[in-house]
């Protein structure tokens, strides 16, 4: 019996992928408005502010929500992140980035928190530190339980083809896919809620530039990412 074939799996991979480029197109306009609204951000009314900032999170949403589908079709695809660039793939954390990324943004983006704000930040750093450990854990005991080479290593064989020999093999393979899709969401829950919590902590003026700071860096590391991975080639 059979999980996946290649053909489903690179319709899967297509698919996703097409999405994947059109959210960036997106995204980059998203950049432009941030970027636009920054210039002016104390000239501007806070509701206005507020509106901008909320779909640009919804925007980050609706990656999470179709990354999630992509991941029941095939969570190996996802975890093995085939439309990413090399550059992208090295700042990986459990097929995504790491939540505490968002934290070194607010340090590095946003210079007048307040004290009250700076030790909510701090706070937020030592909980992140404490659940991004938490998943870790569970990783390593999802490999250990089949003793299984790295999970990345594997992903991307199975993400191209997904044919099993037996019955018995069958069934390793369906609790193991199981065990690491409950992983990847809870590693995007953790990058959710985390950059939720952050938002809470600013004030709309200290969000643009969080938001503004994040989108430029995954456009740019984006941007490097495919002209090293084309250079490479050449």
């Amino acid at each position: 019996m059979t999980l996946g074939t290649s053909a489903s799996t690179d319709h899967n991979a297509g698919s996703f992928d097409a999405f994947f480029e059109g959210w960036l197109v997106r995204l980059e306009h998203y950049l432009d408005e941030l970027l636009s609204v920054q210039q002016r951000c104390y000239e501007s009314h806070e509701d206005d502010l507020k509106d901008l900032i909320s779909r640009v999170l919804s925007h980050y949403q609706q990656y999470f929500e179709e990354k999630s589908r992509a991941a029941e079709r095939n969570v190996f695809l996802v975890f093995s992140s085939a439309w990413l660039s090399s550059l992208e793939h090295a700042s990986l954390w459990i097929a995504g980035f790491k939540p505490g990324f968002a934290l070194k943004l607010v340090s590095n983006s946003v210079q007048d928190l307040s004290p009250e704000q700076s030790e909510r930040i701090k706070r937020l750093v030592e909980e992140t530190t404490r659940e991004e450990r938490v998943v870790n854990d569970e990783l390593a005991r999802v490999q250990e339980s089949i003793a299984a080479p790295p999970l990345v290593e594997m992903a991307r064989k199975r993400a191209r083809l997904m044919n099993v020999e037996n019955a018995g093999d069958e069934a390793a393979l369906v609790n193991w896919r199981k065990a690491v899709e409950e992983v990847v969401a809870a590693a995007d829950l953790l990058r959710m809620t985390t950059a939720m919590k952050v938002v809470d902590i600013l004030n709309p003026v200290q969000n643009l530039r969080f938001l503004t700071a994040a989108t430029q860096l995954l456009l740019k590391l984006r941007n490097w990412g495919l002209q090293k991975d084309a250079g490479s080639k050449e």
